[in-house]
């Protein structure tokens, strides 16, 4: 599945795994994230931690009514206001992807799987 739009100059065809991967590229930057995680929760309660080609196993992106919708799985570092983190992963994402894709996103979701001590 991908996401069309149409120009002047002829029609752009975004796909979701681009849009998976810029969303997760972002993320990794905020601050108090240590990495994207999987949508599922392994056995023993526990997240696996993404490595950096596979942001895209940590990001839906759903088509709703003409907006876009994202859910974002993300490991949070111990010792951070969560939701401080979480509201500052959502305006950083929001805006870094309507300004690279001029797409409007109207919910981005933040699911913390896990928190991490870092060392």
């Amino acid at each position: 599945m991908s996401i069309s739009k149409s120009t002047q100059f002829g029609n752009i065809n975004i796909s979701i795994e681009a849009i998976a991967s810029l969303a997760g590229g972002v993320v990794s930057e905020c601050y108090g994230v240590v990495g994207m995680a999987s949508q599922k929760v392994l056995k023993d309660g526990l997240a696996e931690l993404l490595k950096k080609e596979n942001y895209s196993k940590g990001v839906v992106v759903r088509q709703n009514e003409g907006k876009l919708e994202l859910d974002l799985y993300i490991i949070v570092s111990h010792g951070v206001k969560i939701s401080e983190v979480v509201h500052e992963v959502q305006k950083k994402v929001k805006y870094m992807l309507e300004k690279s894709l001029e797409l409007d996103f109207n919910v981005i979701n933040v699911f913390v799987q896990g928190v991490k001590v870092m060392k």
